[in-house]
């Protein structure tokens, strides 16, 4: 098995190689030329093998830069196309809300499958996305990878800032053995929203509270579920997600109004602590243990980082 790197993705999947057992790793060269356009190439043959391509998809170039990976690999060859794409882009629209709008999620997933074999993602952000890939989906979650960093940490209460987070929070509190609330959001625009402590919520005051989350954006839910907490007597507070794409001034918000911030390395971000690469390359060795493939030493590392 090979592992390549896209360019938004590059630490992780050294990260993944080396949790494969430092399997063969390369990253392509990549140039834009004149008007633009994007030109890369993978160094060697993969003839016969199974390549992993990781890239998430924050950007419009960085689905492009997808696109053309997976057709260069096939093109040298690989028996099966491996695409990992640890933050899945689009994948907020995803369903249609007006007439005339595309289901975002949807077209962005037929055609990434176009030249993959498989797909692996993390924490996509809703279940509708599942439905939209016709090839094999494997779906790790960002909860291990955040566990296990919190389990070095003082955490009295886990806190999901809405009720679509419940599965996620309480699943955090069992890793944990942690009690958990999911405070009840009322948004008012794309970037305000206001919370509120659902009926019987536990005594926070003097406690340290953990905020999980899938995906910090704009930065708004977490800051008003900091206050919220604040003004109840937490004593410290931590924000944490899967996704952390700190939009605008987001970063500078939430920092303010917490005593820390992290997440996972899904999205190259300042505070990416935790990674999720033992939680793809759990998958990626699970499935090649069922089709009896062996991943290749690292001998056979040969191709170019130019």
């Amino acid at each position: 098995m090979h592992v390549l790197g896209g360019s938004a993705s590059t630490t992780l999947a050294e990260r993944v190689s080396r949790e494969l057992g430092n399997a063969p790793f390369a990253i392509p060269f990549r140039k834009r030329f004149p008007d633009g356009e994007l030109y890369l190439r993978v160094g060697g043959s993969f003839e016969g093998q199974d390549v992993v391509v990781v890239q998430s998809l924050r950007s419009d170039s960085d689905v492009i830069e997808l696109f053309l990976l997976e057709d260069a690999v096939r093109e040298a060859g690989a028996r099966k196309v491996w695409a990992v794409i640890p933050y899945f882009g689009y994948s907020r629209q995803d369903r249609r809300f007006f007439p005339g709008e595309p289901v975002s999620a949807r077209a962005l997933a037929r055609r990434v499958e176009t030249d993959a074999d498989a797909i692996i993602t993390v924490d996509l952000h809703s279940p509708l996305n599942r439905g939209a890939f016709l090839k094999p989906l494997h779906e790790a979650s960002g909860i291990p990878a955040i566990g296990r960093l919190l389990r070095e940490r003082p955490v009295d209460l886990l806190v999901s800032p809405d009720k679509g987070g419940v599965d996620r929070v309480r699943r955090m509190a069992e890793l944990l053995g942690k009690p958990w609330i999911a405070l009840e959001k009322k948004r008012i625009d794309s970037e305000r929203v206001e919370l509120y402590f659902p009926p019987a919520a536990p005594e926070v005051k003097g406690k340290h509270v953990v905020i999980v989350d899938d995906v910090i954006s704009t930065g708004g839910t977490i800051v008003e579920s900091a206050k919220l907490l604040r003004a109840r007597g937490a004593e410290a507070i931590t924000a944490t997600c899967t996704h952390g794409l700190f939009l605008k001034d987001a970063f500078e918000r939430i920092k303010a109004v917490t005593d820390d911030v992290f997440a996972t390395d899904t999205v190259e971000n300042p505070v990416e602590r935790a990674s999720v690469a033992p939680d793809i390359a759990a998958i990626l060795r699970r499935e090649l243990a069922q089709e009896g493939v062996e991943s290749e030493p690292a001998v056979h590392a040969a191709t170019a980082r130019s």
